[in-house]
């Protein structure tokens, strides 16, 4: 049973490396159209030219911080003119910015962190919502921070995830007038993302393996094939749902 995505469009925020690489790279492999924004993290002209190869869709890769109004108000309506529509939204810009715990936080950092997390992911989401064809998709990426709380230091990034769960469940209700769905993914510890090279020691890192049923860390592959699912009308009558991807380390 396939996922049956090809030539659906699609944008992946964050989607030069770690999670956001991982979708976009599954994306292409069903055919899809897909752009994405970065920021920090350019993506591999290699990787670009691989997707590209597999889709048979050049896929559009623009410098954007999504926490500006304008570059989102601009660079969706460039999708839109160039694909003709927006099927699929991938809210995955997000960060920690840094470990500080709340007694020591200044609010400049408060800010920033729910900026990045929340407000880019507001503005993504009301942009594209005046182009996205009915029965569209939205997927919020979250984390399972916003569950426990996360690690030490992580208060206001856990607080803004948490806010992912909320601004998913009552947009979902707001939208499915037009069958679009909206649900979030909370994966736990996955690898191979700046995240937890920047965030989590090595040390940490092994702890929290030994935490997980399963034994093992999650890789972007693990994130990306359940944001297919979500996207795919396989998952049409889901919504306002929360997909918890963390190898059994935590229940919700």
């Amino acid at each position: 049973m396939g996922f049956n995505l090809a030539g659906k469009r699609a944008i992946v925020t964050g989607g030069g490396v770690g999670i956001g690489m991982g979708v976009v790279a599954e994306m292409c492999g069903e055919g899809m159209l897909v752009a994405l924004t970065y920021l920090s993290h350019e993506p591999d002209q290699a990787f670009l030219d691989a997707c590209s190869a597999k889709s048979g869709q050049e896929v559009i890769a623009s410098r954007v911080d999504a926490t500006d109004e304008q570059q989102v108000i601009d660079y969706v309506a460039r999708v839109n003119a160039e694909f003709g529509g927006i099927d699929i939204l991938v809210n995955n810009v997000g960060g920690l910015v840094e470990r500080v715990a709340i007694a020591d936080m200044e609010l400049d950092l408060w800010r920033k962190v729910q900026a990045i997390n929340i407000d880019s992911m507001f503005l993504m989401t009301r942009e594209v919502l005046k182009f996205m064809a009915d029965g569209g998709r939205i997927i919020n990426v979250a984390s399972l921070a916003g569950h426990n709380g996360g690690g030490n230091g992580s208060t206001a990034y856990a607080a803004s995830k948490s806010a992912v769960f909320g601004f998913t469940r009552g947009l979902a209700k707001e939208v499915a007038g037009r069958a679009i769905t909206v649900n979030a993914l909370a994966p736990g510890l996955i690898l191979d993302t700046p995240f937890h090279e920047t965030f989590t020691e090595p040390d940490a890192q092994r702890a929290a393996i030994q935490s997980i049923a399963l034994k093992r860390p999650g890789m972007p592959t693990d994130v990306a094939g359940p944001a297919l699912w979500l996207a795919s009308e396989h998952a049409s009558f889901v919504t306002g749902s929360v997909v918890d991807i963390n190898g059994g380390q935590y229940f919700a």
